[in-house]
This record gives C-alpha cells, structure tokens and sequence, in this order.
C-alpha cells in the first residue's frame, strides 16, 4: 500500500493535523474515526461507535483515552488534545508527536517527551463493536501512564449536554459498564465522574451545525510503562457486555493480519489499487440480513443508488463476487412496482430514484458477465423483466417509458427530485430534471442491451428486450446531441415559465457530467469522439473529478460550504465529483485518449483528506478542497475500476 506518514510538520501544525482524518471500520457499520493530531473536529468522532439496527442509526460511546505521562522527575505530560467554546485548545499534546503513520490501514501515533517515546495504536475487532487501543512504550522510562475515558451514549447526528441527565457508570470487574450499552475494560479502574463542558468540533462549526457537546469524564485507567515493550492497553465493547473480546494486542495483530488478506485477494497491481482495495473493504459491512454497503463514513448508512453505482469497483474489483452475489439477490427482494428499494436511513424504506433500479440492472449484468454465474442470471431474470415492463407501463412518481420516443421519463411531482442530483433546499430540488435525464436514458439503453444478453446466456428469448433497446438507442442518438458540441442533459424539461408537465417543454443543453454516462456505459449509446470530450473537459475536468456544473452556466456555484442550505445549494452545481472519473476514464478510453493522467491528482489525494480513501466531493473552485464524507463509497469505487481498467 501506498506510505502515508506524517512527520512533526504536519502533526504539530494543528491546521494541518486536524485536517487529516482516519477510519478504522468494525465491518458492521460503526467505526472508530477522529485525526492525525488526536482532535476530534466532528461530533461524529469516536473510538467507539456503534451500529444500531441498520448502520447508519450509529451511536457514539468512548469518545477520547486521553493519555498522560507520569515521568521519574514527578512532572506529568498530557498528550490529548481538545478544542473547547473559548477557542482554546488545551492540552496540546499534538506538539509533542513526531510521527503518525497508516500502516495495514491502522492509525499509529508516537509521542517524544525528551528520551521517552510512547506509541499508540489501535484497531476494531472485525465483526463486532469493540475497539483495542494499546499503547507502548518504545523507549526510555519507567514511566506512569493514566488514560481518562471521555464518554457519551448519544445519536450519532446529535450532541449530549450537561444540563441532562449524566451517563450512569456502574463498576464492574477491571473497569466500568456506561449507561448499560458499552463496557470499558483496562488496569487500574478508577472512577471519576465529572462534565467536560463546552467542546467544540470545528468542523460542525463550518457546516453550520451545532459544533458543541459535554463529555462526561468517567474515569481513568493506569499503568507502568517500565521498559520498552510494555504495554498498557484498553478494550471497549457493545453488544453482549459479558462476552470478553480477545487481549487488546491480539485484536490489533488480527486487523493486521485481516487487511492484508484482505489486499492480497484482489491483486493489486500495485500500492495504488492495493490502498484502494483495503479502503473499499470498508464500506462493505454484513447487517443482520446479508452483506451490505455503506455509502460513506462517518453520516450516510446503505443507500440502493449508491450501492449499485459502487458494485463492480467494490465487489468485482476485489474478489468478492461471492458476498457480491448475496447483495444482489436480497436487493432483487426489495423490487416493487418496478423499483429498487432506496434506502432505509430517515428510518423507513423509500422508493424514491429513477436511476438507482437501471443501477442494478447494471451491476447484475456486470456480474453475471465477470464471473459467468448464469444460474444468478436465470434467478433474477423474471424480477429483470418485471423491471422493464414496470417502466413500460408506468410506475411511480411518473416513471414511464415514453410511447412516442421509447426513452424513460420522470418527474412531474412537486417536490421530488429523482435522479442522483437530488438536493433540496427547504424541500425544494435544487435540480429537479424533469424530463428525460442524459444519464436515466444512457442506463436504460444500457440495461435493456444487458437485460437481452442476460436472457439469451440462459436460453430465454431476447426479441423483444432487443426491440426495445433498438428504438431506445436510436431515440438517444436523436435526441440528445445539442448544438453547443456535447449533449443535452435533460430533454423534453418543462420550459422555465412552466415548472410542472403538461406545459411547453425545452431541452436542457446545461454543460454537466451525466453525459459522461452515453459514452462509457458498456452498452453505451454512442461513441465518444475527441473534439466532444475536449469541449466537456475544458468546462467540467479538475484534477479531482469532473465538476457537476460547468463555471460558466447559470446557477454555477464553486464553493461548497456554509450551513445546509448554502451547502446543498451547491452540491451538484459545480461542486466536483471523484466518483465521475470512473465514468470519465472510460470514455476517454473508448475515444482512444490517454487516460493514466486523470487519475494523477485522485492518486495524489489518498494521503490529504480522508487516509487512504476518497472523498465524496471538493469544491468547484481551486484548490479544489474536499468536502462532504471524507470516505465515500463510490468515489473509491469508481477511481479503483477506473485503474484496474487499464490491464
């Protein structure tokens, strides 16, 4: 895997520390997560964070083990790090780390007190909510080291306050049980009981969110630290509180071991793909009802659209067909009318995407045509079909295929917005794309190719799949080409005097990246050309992605940030998307362009923001900084078969 390691220049400077930012995922949903100088900057930062019934109804436990040294001169040294409301930041135990490095892709920190250097690493027990920190001391000593347990039992979206009720600690054998949903274990238990007040996360400041929450101080665990090698370690756990996990060591040594197969079965290429491959692993979690997909860390849970856009890189790229196989035959289970279930994360099941269904078409003939599991072909076959003739006849929200021209469109209800460019503002779609969307038709054309070779792998007849997929290929070619050089990304949209159907419609030539979809699909509709893809490059390319609206449109907003409104107002109007350059590299692969260029500054990227991973997004703007999730499922998918895509 790539190195990521970062010296004292970047540790002690807390601007850049703090914006660095790890994940160490327990394969259920919950995490463990916070930043290369120990502050926690998210309100969803935590050693300890667990998954409730589906993984994005997340809590947080142990927030902080704040260490501190107790030297043979009597001076104490505090190396943890907290930012409170006065601005303060106190202690600053940053200053004194002179390295952090992602090795196997678990965080390893080293203080430096003079001759005494202590190390701290940690990882999460795979498939449980348990995290193991073990901290050690490399050289120097004999040292003390206490580690006051910072804690809470909150929603991960909220705060918890001083003027409610206190967790309840009870003490148990080697350490304490708060709140009755997670246990502390490690040497020298001794309770304290005390609020922390006012800490402040800066960035729920910048996203105009509540930044402020009170920790309770539970208490402290205490070692010696006599001579290199000893250890002092700490365990916390959820779930069954009574089944004690393995020695803290070992469980770090297991995670070890565990990334490394994990790595070893995609064959990575190189350290490239090998560090996209362990950090796509962390988005693939096992819920009580099969594998699943976790669309980014630390806010979003499993959302269908996502899932199916990430498939191949997340399954097929990394020899996990088996699982992938799984997912595809429980997601069939939640068709209805016609349509994939979307996500469960406000708390019920929602049909509400035209693209998300097309998705999966595409990731089960992808499947099928990488691994040539045709009895999963055959299975899934008639639910394929009722998709079809679903959108044929019409299904929600005014999904229907059009009699006249054989392409799908959607829309018509106030309110909705129903492809990926979904954000609203106080409930208004900020881009509803009424119509007939560039991407929706590009997938269409698409599925409907791969729905006829499906059916004919298996011995079914494919005639009219292959009839439908004629009209609607030769519709596209059509209908979309604008005269501006590049094609139309929505046709058929209600003129801007008539917001609704049934008024005059025009067609939406607005220079965005959903076109990049009719060129790199493998059934895509049209060939790229050069001169084509020159002209979107020049207005949509950055070295992160291609930008979701051209700086020269109407309405082309390049930063993206500010409270929610500010923040969703611009979230596809020009803010940059890393999981485009999948669709990016194919189109300029097809068109015979060299592509290995595209994919220099995603590389570069790896070590920046979110360790290891990909971002969700970055700002129109340069220098492009990145924003939203800082590990997001389909912007490492989509960058890791992008690259894999070159052998």
């Amino acid at each position: 895997m790539i190195d990521i390691r970062f010296g004292p220049q970047v540790c002690g400077q807390l601007s850049a520390g703090a914006a660095r930012e790890w994940l160490v995922p327990d394969g259920r949903g919950g995490y463990a997560m916070g930043t290369v100088s120990g502050l926690r900057t998210r309100r969803y930062h935590g050693l300890l964070v667990v998954a409730g019934a589906t993984p994005a109804s997340r809590k947080v436990g142990l927030v902080s083990l704040d260490p501190a040294v107790g030297l043979p001169s009597g001076a104490r040294v505090r190396l943890g790090a907290h930012e409170w409301s006065s601005g303060a930041v106190d202690p600053r135990g940053f200053e004194l780390l002179e390295r952090f490095d992602l090795t196997d892709g678990l965080p390893r920190w080293r203080w430096r007190i003079g001759d005494v250097v202590i190390e701290r690493e940690l990882a999460m027990a795979y498939g449980r909510s348990c995290v193991a920190v073990v901290h050690r001391l490399v050289s120097g000593g004999p040292v003390t080291l206490d580690l006051s347990a910072a804690c809470t039992w909150r929603d991960a979206h909220g705060e918890r306050r001083a003027d409610g009720p206190a967790p309840r600690v009870e003490p148990v054998a080697g350490g304490a049980v708060v709140d009755g949903a997670f246990r502390l274990a490690g040497p020298g238990w001794t309770p304290a009981g005390q609020w922390w007040l006012g800490v402040h996360h800066r960035e729920e400041a910048a996203r105009g969110l509540p930044p402020e929450e009170d920790l309770w101080h539970a208490g402290r665990f205490s070692g010696a630290l006599e001579r290199p090698g000893d250890t002092v370690s700490v365990l916390a756990w959820a779930d069954d509180l009574t089944a004690e996990p393995a020695p803290a060591t070992e469980i770090v040594e297991a995670a070890r071991r565990r990334n490394r197969r994990v790595v070893a079965a995609a064959r990575p290429a190189d350290a490239t793909e090998a560090t996209l491959t362990l950090a796509a692993d962390a988005f693939v979690v096992r819920t009580a009802t099969g594998p699943d997909v976790v669309a980014g860390y630390p806010w979003f849970g499993a959302w269908s659209r996502d899932t199916m856009t990430s498939y191949e890189g997340l399954f097929l790229c990394t020899g996990r067909a088996d699982e992938g196989r799984e997912l595809l035959r429980a997601y069939a289970a939640t068709l209805s009318e016609g349509m994939l279930a979307n996500t469960a994360d406000t708390g019920r099941v929602e049909y509400n995407t035209v693209d998300a269904t097309l998705w999966f078409l595409h990731a089960v003939a992808r499947h099928v045509a990488a691994t040539g599991d045709a009895d999963l072909g055959d299975e899934l076959l008639p639910e394929l079909r009722g998709v079809v003739d679903a959108h044929l006849a019409g299904t929600r929200y005014g999904i229907v295929v059009d009699p006249v021209d054989g392409l799908i469109t959607q829309g018509g209800t106030p309110g909705t917005a129903l492809t990926w460019m979904d954000a609203r503002v106080y409930g208004v779609p900020v881009t509803p794309r009424t119509g007939k969307p560039v991407e929706v038709n590009a997938l269409w054309v698409n599925g409907l190719a791969g729905l006829a070779e499906l059916a004919e792998r298996v011995g079914g007849d494919a005639a009219e799949l292959r009839r439908l997929h004629a009209r609607a290929a030769a519709s596209f070619r059509d209908r979309y080409p604008a005269p501006a050089g590049w094609l139309h990304d929505v046709v058929d949209a209600p003129a801007p005097a008539y917001p609704l159907g049934g008024a005059p419609v025009h067609d939406d030539d607005s220079l965005r990246p959903n076109q990049l979809l009719a060129w790199s699909l493998p059934y895509a509709p049209l060939e790229p050309d050069e001169p084509t893809l020159r002209r979107v490059a020049a207005g949509l390319l950055t070295p992160l992605g291609p930008r979701s609206l051209s700086p020269d449109s109407p309405g082309y907003v390049g930063r993206h940030r500010g409270g929610p409104a500010e923040r969703d107002g611009a979230y596809h109007q020009g803010t940059v998307w890393p999981w485009l350059l999948g669709p990016w590299v194919d189109a300029a692969r097809r068109a015979k362009l060299p592509v290995d260029g595209f994919l220099v500054g995603v590389d570069a990227h790896l070590s920046e923001h979110g360790l290891g991973s990909v971002s969700e997004t970055a700002e129109g703007e340069p220098p492009h900084a990145a924003t939203g999730c800082p590990f997001q499922a389909w912007s490492v998918a989509e960058v890791l078969r992008a690259r894999r895509g070159r052998r």
